[in-house]
């Protein structure tokens, strides 16, 4: 037994493992170092909040944050698409040269704006976990999996091949997983701790439960920006937290597992905590890099183009649509594809936009400068993320904690 929990032996000759209620007893240890943590990632989260609010229009930027978002948390669980994949399935979602995965990224993308909406008229509850999960799996690899539903049957979680004697880990039987779902969904408005401690508790106990057959580690992470926006600390979903994990996948797992096993929350704390710190920082820089990218831009149009309206209307469009074709520019724009075609042309000229294709028809053109701003997290296809830690894989093939 363990502050955090118990192992239980189960009949098969296997132990599983049942969350003790939320918040942590004893209470945790707020010392010195974790305020001066807690004050950090603080500061860093309101700075993020307040430089993406200078933006000409920050639901561009967070648009193309919650795509990031999507594709490096999909990265956990195994899949091969890259962003440029994303708005690649945007333009042509017919492409014959996409990865097959690419839709379940689209879907995390659909599950992170579905949620976001709900959030106005639903408080944060299992009911909007259900739903945000069967978004999730609509139609891709897990649709099997019962998408929106809570398991009825043990799931295990453990390198390939294992069995439930054999498993790294064995979240709580489905009576145990039901009432600690109950006692999560309670703290989720329980407010009585700091925030950012709030979210840590939050996740790493919802990936303990482990309640769905596939899913897990993405509604858990989704959690997190979920839980900031409600509570009003966040106006805009801007926190992603899938970036840090990832590159930090070891310590990641260990941290979540040594909750279990020695109760340790605060370790996994001081640790989530970092993430925040690290993470906002990272994206004010990006936020102020896409206003210095646009005034240049915008300069350039001016100097160059003589202040076409439409080229400057056309750059607008790039911050939301940084894989443009002729037909895009001529739709956005109301004009001819002629006009159009001039007019990208141009932008293609001037160095702003760069063909991609070599084609003479059916040409496209990237924002490169703009997307550089994102790349950081991808890789390149082929490279698998493989863990046999806590979370490496489950009984239905899913990566992630």
């Amino acid at each position: 037994m363990t502050r955090a929990g118990v192992y239980i032996k189960q009949p098969g000759s296997f132990r599983a493992f049942v969350p003790a209620s939320l918040p942590p007893e004893p209470p945790l240890a707020l010392n010195l170092e974790m305020g001066r943590l807690i004050s950090d990632a603080d500061r860093a989260l309101g700075r993020l909040d307040g430089v993406a609010s200078v933006l000409p229009n920050p639901d561009l930027f967070v648009a193309m944050y919650v795509r990031q978002e999507a594709v490096l948390s999909s990265q956990i669980e195994g899949t091969q698409s890259t962003l440029e994949d994303v708005l690649r399935f945007e333009v042509d979602s017919h492409g014959r040269d996409l990865p097959k995965d690419v839709e379940e990224v689209v879907n995390y993308v659909r599950a992170m704006n579905s949620g976001l909406q709900r959030l106005q008229d639903l408080p944060l509850s299992l009911r909007l976990l259900r739903e945000i999960h069967a978004t999730l799996l609509e139609g891709v690899r897990g649709s099997d999996r019962e998408p929106g539903e809570f398991r009825k049957t043990q799931n295990w979680i453990g390198p390939p091949g294992c069995t439930l004697a054999t498993a790294t880990f064995v979240p709580p039987p489905v009576d145990e997983m039901n009432g600690a779902l109950g006692n999560l969904e309670q703290f989720l408005h329980d407010d009585r701790l700091p925030l950012l401690v709030h979210c840590g508790i939050a996740h790493a106990q919802f990936e303990t439960i482990h309640p769905f057959l596939d899913g897990n580690g993405r509604v858990g992470r989704l959690l997190i920006p979920f839980l900031l926006c409600q509570r009003g600390v966040l106006r805009r979903p801007l926190l992603y937290l899938s970036h840090y994990f990832k590159a930090r996948r070891a310590e990641y797992y260990d941290r979540l597992q040594a909750i279990r096993d020695d109760g340790n929350w605060e370790a996994w704390l001081k640790f989530f905590l970092k993430g925040v710190h690290e993470v906002s920082r990272q994206a004010s820089d990006t936020a102020r890099a896409i206003l210095n990218l646009r005034e240049e831009h915008r300069e350039l149009i001016a100097r160059l183009l003589g202040g076409s309206v439409a080229a400057l209307r056309l750059l607008d469009m790039l911050f939301e649509r940084p894989l443009l074709t002729v037909k895009m520019a001529e739709a956005h724009l109301g004009c001819s594809y002629v006009t159009a075609n001039t007019l990208v042309e141009k932008l293609a000229a001037i160095g702003v936009l760069q063909e991609v294709t070599g084609f003479k028809r059916n040409r496209r053109f990237r924002y490169e400068p703009y997307l550089e701003l994102f790349e950081w997290g991808d890789r390149p296809p082929g490279q698998a993320d493989t863990d046999s830690r806590p979370g490496g894989a489950t009984r239905s093939g899913e990566a992630g904690a």
